[in-house]
């Protein structure tokens, strides 16, 4: 019986050695870990650059050619590079600023499957990888949903971004999140991509016209509240080819009506004047003839319908004013109108609204000024053998607010055209 409780109690104090040995090395391994972890702590604390009012750009972690290598690996796809610009557009609005800061046309072919809806339902097509950068250089905050819309004459859709093409880090609109309601602080510049999908039958009609357009959307300067711009409603213009990059710089010379920023068709210029400078007071607003542009237009096959009525050709008059608003109220660009008399004063005719890019909220401060454009569209042939050597008699106003309401009291202004 002793030789029985002699060889328990040895048992029992080699288990406790053991269970002793195995608690030692585990606390030892906890306490390297926290130490190790301390010390990567202190150094992050040390590399930790001064923070500042910037959120992490695309690009610093990588460039268009690891995003394109990510969407070939992602989509099973092949891509391969057709064009590339790197020149900046920059929208200004009133303290916030949109910019293009580059954009990339990727042909990309034989993906899989499951990506194809995006791309009208085709394995094979394009996508334009675009890099945007907005900044608000106010003192207060703003609220910008980056909604970047992409177009072109005529296109089946609006193009928008598909999220699933590249790192959902390297994005604008991840930086920019409706759970953050938008919010762009005041200092702030957010950087980031967007990727516009294309099937090949709908991106075989994008390069038929050479060049898109990208809408970009107003600031806001109340949370959720999507009636207090700050600014007004930009566009960018982006070629897809080298015909593109032409046709943008022959559109550099011509007036930004709705013809132009549209690409409704081709313009050739026939006759212009610029920096005329004549004024003329209407109510509490000086009126400035700044200049005109007489154009041949030929509209494309996409807005041909839409002049139908002119079989002998087409003049385009486009003229620009300026409107120094010393008034309590904001005039509404959209809300005026125009007439232009011809022929000795024996034809007249009224402004094209629907051919300018005035909406309701295009407005011109009380105490600010600002560009005004009218346009009018005329016979070629009575234009080139009757009208063009003749004076060109414009008359303006009233000027209206938004609302449409006359703050002119009904008076008119008149300008010639020699």
């Amino acid at each position: 019986m002793a030789r029985i409780w002699m060889l328990l109690a040895t048992m029992m104090l080699t288990l406790f050695i053991i269970t002793g040995c195995g608690s030692d090395k585990k606390e030892t391994k906890t306490d390297n870990n926290e130490s190790v972890s301390e010390e990567k702590k202190n150094e992050a604390k040390e590399e930790k650059p001064e923070e500042d009012k910037t959120k992490t750009t695309a690009g610093e972690a990588s460039d268009v050619s690891e995003l394109i290598a990510y969407m070939e690996k992602e989509t099973e796809g092949t891509a391969k590079v057709l064009y590339e610009n790197k020149e900046s557009q920059v929208h200004e609005m009133d303290g916030v600023s949109v910019s293009l800061d580059e954009y990339t046309v990727v042909e990309l072919n034989d993906f899989h499957d499951d990506f194809s809806i995006p791309f009208n339902d085709e394995t094979n097509g394009a996508v334009i990888i675009a890099k945007y950068t907005v900044t608000n250089e106010l003192d207060k905050d703003v609220y910008y949903m980056p909604a970047f819309y992409l177009s072109f004459t005529g296109a089946d859709k609006a193009y928008n971004n598909y999220q699933y093409l590249l790192p959902e880090e390297e994005q604008i609109d991840t930086k920019l999140p409706p759970s953050d309601d938008y919010v762009l602080k005041a200092g702030e510049s957010v950087t980031g991509y967007y990727t516009y999908p294309f099937g090949k039958t709908h991106f075989d009609k994008a390069l038929d016209v050479s060049t898109v357009a990208v809408e970009v959307p107003a600031a806001e300067s109340v949370k959720g509240d999507f009636g207090n711009p700050i600014g007004k409603v930009g566009q960018f213009t982006l070629s897809l080819n080298a015909a593109g990059a032409d046709k943008v710089a022959a559109n550099e010379a011509f007036y930004k009506d709705r013809v132009t920023t549209d690409d409704m068709g081709v313009k050739k210029m026939l006759k212009e004047k610029s920096n005329i400078g004549k004024s003329e007071k209407l109510g509490d607003v000086t009126v400035t003839l700044d200049g005109y542009q007489f154009t041949e237009f030929t509209p494309n096959e996409v807005e041909a319908p839409r002049f139908v009525d002119f079989k002998n050709g087409i003049v385009l008059l486009t003229v620009k004013f300026t409107l120094d608003n010393k008034g309590s109220d904001a005039i509404g660009l959209s809300s005026m109108t125009s007439k232009l008399t011809v022929n000795d004063g024996t034809q007249y005719m009224f402004d094209q609204g629907m051919l300018l890019n005035y909406s309701y909220d295009d407005l011109i401060d009380a105490g600010k000024s600002g560009e005004y454009l009218q346009i009018y569209t005329l016979d070629k042939e009575q234009y080139e053998k009757i009208w063009k050597d003749k004076p060109f008699e414009l008359e303006i106003g009233p000027i209206r607010n938004q609302d449409a309401t006359d703050i002119s009291k009904g008076k008119r202004v008149n300008f010639e055209i020699k």
